[in-house]
């Protein structure tokens, strides 16, 4: 049956880390791999509440088909938010309401890239753009990710090429999978090459406001608004199953991404788009979004003293917010084998190859602390602790 299928996803490979969940499925498990939410988080009951006053005041409406860029008031919700919280004076209209950040980016790749296009990508990167963004077969180039940022020099590079790419995809704030994120001088930097040399950056941000160390940036879009398509989404701070997410555009991109938005699927749906919204009317989000802060908070530094207690010697990263941090491995071990150990001894993470597109580098690894207590967090974290002293 072969001939049956488009040539464009010959390459496009299965998500490497729902693989991964299905063998951490088991209860015996201890899994560090998927980057779940808390589900304690989940404010099931409110919106329970928001959910039977949609139904109750705007049954018919809420049920019918709406309007392509979503629901006008949460649009409205997301700007005004823009403004409290960086000062950016954004316009509703500039905001599309997508199914997750993820359809963001299957659009952005319609609208933006033709087979062959380069486009630059953080390394390591998010796994979610490099299979949404494979789809349309570009050439990835990979650039560093460094403590602060993106590794100029080698943005630099890639930007000097006369045939340079116009597309740069990256996640400024506890980047996936890492947990690191761009400093203000990082951001600035790569705000001034954007405009430099004609490149529009997608800046993925669904972790930004899950800071519980200093203090928090403005985005990119805030330095270069023409140059930069902003994503959000609701999935990390309010509830995941809805598939809310958002892109902040500039004015001259907007039509075509809602020409693609509806040959995708004419609209998001607009009866969970009313509950989010009496939800936010009717809750403090921030207050909210603070509990999250605080129980993810301690859960890293959890599995930072585990790491130093049961593997010393191996570097991570110190993230100040969001919910992974990155294992570097010695050089002689390959994270795949590890985790084939790992698993028989009833922990799982996610091993680093998959995020790159330069597969050569295999002594990587991810780890979430977001979705288990300390206690599980110090078991598992010994568990692994045993598989690292056998490969060593």
């Amino acid at each position: 049956m072969q001939p049956f299928f488009a040539q464009r996803f010959a390459k496009v490979e299965p998500s490497f880390i729902r693989e991964i969940l299905k063998v951490a499925m088991n209860p015996d498990v201890i899994s560090f791999a998927g980057g779940l939410p808390n589900p304690a988080f989940f404010p099931h009951e409110a919106l329970a509440t928001a959910s039977a006053k949609v139904l109750q005041n705007n049954g018919n409406s809420a049920l019918q088909y709406s309007a392509t860029e979503g629901f006008a008031p949460l649009r409205e919700y997301i700007a005004e938010r823009y403004f409290q919280q960086h000062g950016m004076r954004v316009s509703a209209d500039n905001i599309l309401i997508t199914n997750g950040s993820q359809q963001a980016l299957d659009l952005l790749g319609k609208v933006l890239v033709d087979e062959g296009d380069k486009l630059i990508i953080e390394e390591p990167g998010y796994l979610g753009a490099i299979q949404a963004l494979s789809v349309y077969q570009p050439e990835f180039q990979g650039v560093s990710l460094n403590e602060d940022g993106l590794d100029l020099n080698e943005l630099d590079s890639l930007l000097a090429e006369p045939d340079h790419a116009r597309l740069l995809y990256g996640v400024t704030n506890f980047q996936n999978p890492t947990g690191l994120s761009y400093s203000r001088e990082n951001r600035q930097a790569v705000a001034d090459r954007l405009i430099k040399h004609n490149v529009l950056m997608i800046e993925d941000n669904p972790y930004g406001e899950l800071r519980f160390e200093g203090e928090h940036i403005p985005p990119v879009a805030k330095l270069a608004p023409d140059n930069v398509v902003l994503l959000g989404s609701f999935s990390k701070v309010v509830v995941p199953s809805f598939r809310l997410g958002w892109m902040l555009m500039p004015d001259w991109l907007r039509q075509k991404v809602m020409i693609a938005k509806q040959a995708s699927d004419l609209h998001t749906n607009g009866f969970v788009q009313q509950v989010l919204h009496g939800y936010l009317q009717e809750n403090d989000l921030d207050e909210h979004i603070d509990s999250i802060r605080t129980v993810y908070g301690r859960q890293k530094v959890a599995m930072e003293q585990a790491l130093l207690k049961y593997c010393p010697g191996i570097d991570f990263t110190r993230p100040e917010g969001g919910m992974f941090l990155w294992l570097k491995l010695p050089q002689h071990i390959d994270a795949m084998s590890l985790f084939d150990l790992a698993i028989k001894e009833n922990v799982a993470f996610v091993p680093g190859q998959p995020f790159y597109v330069r597969p050569d580098i295999l002594n990587t690894a991810r780890l979430s602390y977001a979705g288990a207590d300390e206690t599980t967090i110090e078991e598992g974290i010994k568990r692994l602790g045993r598989v690292l002293s056998q490969v060593l």
